[in-house]
Order: structure tokens, then C-alpha cells, then sequence
């Protein structure tokens, strides 16, 4: 395991950089994720990473791609339910880099 301290906090992640517990996700902490992967959360992100904390409380998966994108144009429409704007804001592997910032396992069908 490695250790991410966001707020003075240690924080476990695998190390593939998934949270080790669940529990430790918070704002701040998909933060500190981005940031090791360069990348800067902005609101178009954050709509995506809380759909998927939605899903995964109400299915306890977290999506493969294609559902992720099905699941978001049902939810937030076909303008952002689709390959390109998730691709766009999750450097072209959404279903996995989304799903560790947003502090839930790899999705198991993803390499």
C-alpha cells in the first residue's frame, strides 16, 4: 500500500492509486488524486465523479464505459453522456481514472 496525506491525513491507496477504504473519499482527497494524475477538477469533472458515487451507491459497482456512458446520458443528458466529453475530461480512460478520483474500486472489467 502507499500513503496520500490530503489535510495532514494519511490516506491508504493501492498501487494503482484506488483508495485501500472507501471511506477515506472526500473532496479534498479527489483533489490530491487529480493532482498526482495532473489534472485540475473543475465542475464538468465534479458532475461526473458524483453520478458516479450515485451509481456505484445504487448498483455497488463501479461502471465499465459504456454503462458509465449510459448511465450518464440518462442522468445529465446525451451532450455530456457520451465517448468524446468523458474522454475529454478523463484523458481518454473515463471509466477507470473517474472511478479512482472518485474514490471507488477499479471498475473489474478494465485493465
Amino acid at each position: 500500500m502507499n500513503i496520500l496525506i490530503v489535510d495532514g491525513r494519511p490516506i491508504e491507496v493501492d498501487q494503482e492509486g484506488y483508495l485501500a477504504d472507501l471511506n477515506d473519499w472526500s473532496e479534498p482527497v479527489a483533489e490530491a488524486l487529480a493532482l498526482q494524475e495532473d489534472l485540475t477538477l473543475e465542475d464538468e469533472h465534479w458532475e461526473i465523479l458524483r453520478l458516479l458515487r450515485a451509481f456505484h451507491d445504487e448498483f455497488q459497482l463501479s461502471p465499465a464505459t459504456r454503462p458509465l456512458i449510459k448511465y450518464t446520458a440518462l442522468k445529465l443528458g446525451p451532450d455530456k453522456g457520451n465517448s468524446m466529453h468523458l474522454n475529454r475530461l478523463f484523458k481518454g480512460t473515463p471509466a477507470k481514472l473517474a472511478a479512482k478520483l472518485a474514490g471507488l474500486p477499479k471498475p473489474s472489467n478494465c485493465i
